[in-house]
């Protein structure tokens, strides 16, 4: 099986790539790229994301054709995809951080700043918080309800249709911390970063 961890220098993805290939041992094939035809051949593929909501679309939209190939993966092939952090956040219509910019529309919505209450909740939301499992997710098979797993971000993706929501995390409001639909993936907490918990949601999609 290959699964492909999307390359398109949207800063730094070496612990995601560490991640998956610690759980993937030699069992799977991990291919870190943005070779169009790789990634469409691909039976699974990772979107990462780090920086503002408009910086990883412009990323994405400055390899010609890539956009299209993930769309062609996730959309039309109903191929298995995870997006984590700024990669979850690029599944909605529209983005507000920096200034408003297109997303990749395939869950309807919008990102938008924490509500930090006048100062009262820190931005960015950094470090640890307990997640709240809402739906039965494939991608949360043995994981305990009220896990704990590591946050950086200071926008939230608002789904229009809340039952895409699979994971909550309270700070500030419940903000949607995990979505699924149909076979698109997205965490707003890093499960590379979340120690051996995070590794289980990221064997989880592995074995989906």
């Amino acid at each position: 099986m290959n699964v492909t961890i999307v390359d398109y220098n949207s800063g730094n993805i070496s612990s995601v790539i560490n991640s998956f290939e610690e759980v993937a041992k030699d069992k799977v094939n991990i291919e870190v790229t943005s070779d169009l035809n790789k990634i469409k051949s691909s039976d699974k593929v990772v979107l990462p994301g780090q920086g503002s909501f408009k910086s990883c679309v412009d990323a994405l939209n400055n390899i010609s054709g890539l956009v299209d190939a993930l769309s062609e993966f996730a959309i039309n092939n109903k191929k298995p995809l995870l997006g984590i952090c700024v990669g979850l956040q690029m599944f909605a219509d529209i983005g507000y951080e920096e200034t408003e910019t297109k997303g990749l529309g395939w869950i309807s919505g919008k990102v938008s700043k924490i509500d930090n209450q006048n100062g009262k909740y820190k931005l960015p939301h950094i470090g640890w918080n307990q997640i709240n499992i809402v739906k039965d997710s494939k991608i949360y098979n043995d994981i305990q309800n009220n896990s704990h797993m590591y946050f950086v971000h200071s926008y939230e993706f608002i789904p229009e249709d809340k039952s895409v929501i699979s994971a909550t995390t309270d700070y500030s409001s419940k903000i949607a911390c995990s979505v699924e639909k149909d076979n698109i993936f997205g965490t707003q907490f890093h499960p590379e970063k979340s120690d051996k918990t995070g590794l289980k949601i990221i064997d989880n999609f592995i074995k989906l």
